[in-house]
């Protein structure tokens, strides 16, 4: 059983012994202590007292059974900005960035997006609180995640009117300079839901529970009817997704079908426009 902190240790010691990789050991010491990562270099040598090692050691154990550290602090950093998160969201990850910046290249002055399954609101806000002059609007299924990302926008600042829909459903008639969505895109029996963090995030959020694509489908058949003329599509997808998406844009008769590489180099968004 691996040891946990205990009462006596100092900040330094225990930023040397705690059984995970030093970013989780400063992120979880920082979180118990109510302390900014500069605390724990001025206060090296605190000691910690009975109950800041069982709060410690509680929060360890909670990563070392497998929780996402997002979860456990009940935040992650997107596109320079503060997300709450919760486990009725997806935790918003570096390589969705790569929306955000594609989406603020195409969208005009004062247009209009759309955020399709918006989550914890990652994509929305951090385009809203970019561009202020941009009519932002976001959907999600989920109440709960809706509440958060309220919360979210708050926090930063951001404009965005938030709708509870199906897809499109609830802006029936509306049309937008461009589209964007990290939609589920895992299909079902993907042995990935059941390994790292991805156990403890919203199946929903995840999975289509079908072979990946059929969300992706009804967003790509129901974006002609809410862009305007030039208007862009933008879509996050599997690793292994991009000739699929793109075959799935050209079918429906839209232009300029590209596929753009994240961090990693993987195909990770795919996007086209109205003609």
């Amino acid at each position: 059983m691996t040891p946990l902190p205990a009462a006596g240790a100092t900040l330094k010691q225990l930023q040397a012994a705690l059984p995970l990789d030093p970013l989780e050991n400063r992120i979880l010491l920082c979180h118990a202590l109510g302390l900014a990562r500069v605390g724990l270099i001025t206060q090296s040598e605190r000691v910690l007292t009975l109950e800041e090692a069982a709060t410690l050691g509680a929060l360890v154990q909670r990563r070392l059974d497998g929780e996402p550290i997002a979860y456990i602090v009940g935040s992650r950093e997107f596109f320079g900005l503060p997300f709450r998160v919760a486990p009725g969201v997806l935790i918003p990850r570096p390589d969705t960035e790569l929306i955000v910046e594609l989406a603020l290249e195409r969208l005009p002055a004062a247009g209009r997006l759309l955020d399709m399954g918006t989550g914890s609101g990652a994509i929305a806000v951090a385009c809203a609180h970019s561009r202020p002059d941009a009519i932002v609007t976001a959907l999600d299924l989920s109440e709960a995640a809706l509440a958060i990302a309220r919360d979210n926008a708050a926090a930063n600042g951001a404009a965005v009117r938030f709708l509870r829909s199906d897809w499109f459903a609830a802006v029936a008639g509306e049309r937008f300079e461009l589209i964007a969505s990290n939609p589920p895109y895992i299909a079902a029996g993907d042995e990935h839901l059941a390994q790292g963090d991805l156990r403890f995030e919203p199946v929903g959020a995840l999975t289509d529970g079908a072979d990946g694509l059929s969300a992706l489908r009804a967003i790509i058949d129901g974006a002609p009817d809410h862009l305007v003329a030039g208007g862009w599509l933008l879509l996050e997808h599997g690793y292994d997704q991009a000739v699929a998406v793109r075959a799935l844009l050209d079918a429906r008769g839209l232009l300029e079908v590209h596929s753009w590489r994240d961090l990693s180099g993987i195909e990770r968004v795919s996007g086209a426009r109205l003609a």
